[in-house]
């Protein structure tokens, strides 16, 4: 068993959703990477492999993809889990995504506690304990 502790990477386009991602995560032992576009993003993966990636699909420049065909161009990035996150639930997209490996599709907005669910699902971390507070409510 290994110490490390993982590294999330989100590629969105939108700095709002890029904070979301960063707070959600927040509670987890884990790094997290955030990046604007694959451009941005494609150097870091180069060099690194994430336990997780979020990618969006909806991006200026080069979708999401697009970008995750080229990463998974690399040796190294052939098996990187990846989930791809969109605003529009397009079945050719869904499609795509899973030809090219991504793990799960989810679409914005996306909530604090999915987005850890998922963390927590794709990666040996476990759920941060809820307080009771947070148990009581309707």
């Amino acid at each position: 068993m290994t110490d490390q502790v993982p590294t999330i990477v989100v590629v969105d386009d939108s700095a709002t959703s890029i904070s979301l991602y960063q707070f959600s995560v927040e509670p987890l032992a884990v790094n997290f990477i955030g990046f604007k576009s694959p451009a941005e993003a494609f150097p870091y993966l180069q060099e690194h492999q994430p336990e997780l990636l979020f990618l969006d699909i909806i991006m200026p420049g080069m979708d999401g993809l697009t970008f995750l065909r080229r990463l998974r161009a690399l040796p190294h990035q052939k098996d990187t889990p990846v989930i791809m996150v969109t605003s529009k639930d397009y079945a050719q997209d869904r499609y795509i995504a899973k030809q090219l490996g991504a793990l799960d599709f989810v679409i914005k907005p996306l909530r604090f506690k999915e987005i850890r669910d998922l963390v927590c699902k794709h990666t040996n971390i476990k759920q941060p304990e809820q307080n009771s507070e947070q148990n009581s409510k309707p």
